[in-house]
């Protein structure tokens, strides 16, 4: 089978000819139907040697649907033919943490060699894809397949990061979503279906901002030197109650605690190498609190998925073949890639 293999650090993924996994035990089969790019892939082709405790080579790939093909002699909880997501942040699968569906919290995960689906392990940038254990499959019905797949990863961050703040938005309250890519289009739709909240979205990029606007932003700004007084001043000069920053910048994480009003929530999604200096006292806003969320829990991707299917949740995608990898990463790299990439093997 053809599939986009990682074989060496700083290289580009090249396509090669593998020979198709078998499943045993608890393992099952899925023929791949749609794989999403990310922004993770990049930073996982680009690391250094020995940043990542990754083996080479791995097939690419951790937002995956597809079909439920063959079933190793051990396997409880689904049927062959049955329309599947792959859940993608693999743990020990042991721990309480990873029973519990959580993960992306394995309580182990600093003593594995792999994050999970396409992420040291091989992933499904591929024909096929050998998921270890049915637990990790949640069920879409009649979901296109190329929806399906970015909801695993850009639907599930962006509402896992949202359950950790949503507390804070209540009717009255406002939320910002910097960043509005792959994860900030659908973070401002889950906004919107899941809070009372007044949606605000910032983006360097024009079309960005439409993007944010077509799914339900109140308003849109660009980044620019005024863009924070042009926030208080769009808040009535109490700032904003919730910041959901999908960039993770020196510059965005400055505009972050700029507007973020006091006992407000900043949830940092975006790798971008941003950092913040916590002293007390400080220039940070009084009383506010921070989260770094990874990925999201199985339970909350039955959750998106069930919002998608729902009518209350679209990702924006551009399809290519799984032949036109190459293509498809080089619009990436260079921010061309409107919502989210989208890998079609058949």
């Amino acid at each position: 089978m053809k599939a986009v293999r990682l074989t060496g650090w700083g290289r580009e993924p090249t396509l090669a000819d593998v020979g198709c996994p078998l499943p045993r035990g608890t393992e099952v089969l899925v023929r791949v139907e749609a794989a999403g790019l990310c922004h993770s892939d990049v930073h996982v082709i680009d690391a250094a040697r020995g940043a990542l405790p990754y083996r080479l080579p791995f097939t690419l790939g951790h937002e995956v649907a597809g079909r439920v093909t063959a079933l190793g002699p051990d396997v409880e909880g689904t049927v062959a033919g049955e329309r599947v997501v792959v859940h993608g942040p693999w743990g020990c699968g042991n721990c309480a943490r990873c029973a519990a569906g959580r993960d992306n919290y394995c309580d182990r995960r600093g003593d594995l060699d792999w994050h999970g689906l396409g992420l040291g392990r091989d992933g499904g940038m591929a024909e096929y894809v050998l998921v270890p254990s049915a637990r990790h499959l949640v069920p879409i019905g009649g979901l296109p397949a190329a929806q399906a797949a970015p909801l695993s990863d850009a639907g599930l961050t962006s509402y896992h990061a949202l359950a950790g703040v949503r507390h804070a938005l209540g009717e009255g309250t406002t939320a910002l979503v910097i960043g509005v890519g792959g994860l900030g289009h659908l973070a401002v739709q889950i906004l919107r279906a899941t809070t009372p909240s007044r949606v605000l979205a910032v983006d360097i990029r024009e079309e960005a901002l439409e993007l944010a606007l077509r799914y339900g932003a109140h308003d849109g700004m660009p980044m620019r030197a005024d863009t924070a007084r042009m926030l208080r001043v769009g808040t009535g000069g109490v700032g904003v109650d919730a910041v959901l920053d999908f960039v993770g910048s020196e510059a965005t994480l400055a505009l972050a605690v700029e507007v973020l009003r006091p006992g407000g929530e900043l949830a940092v999604v975006g790798s971008g190498g941003g950092r913040l200096t916590v002293r007390k006292p400080g220039f940070l806003p009084a009383g506010f609190r921070l989260s770094l969320p990874f990925w999201g829990t199985r339970p909350e991707l039955a959750e998106v998925i069930a919002l998608a299917r729902s009518g209350a949740l679209h990702v924006e995608t551009e399809q290519f073949p799984l032949s036109a990898a190459p293509e498809a990463f080089g619009r990436l790299r260079q921010g061309r890639v409107r919502g989210r990439a989208v890998l079609l093997p058949g």
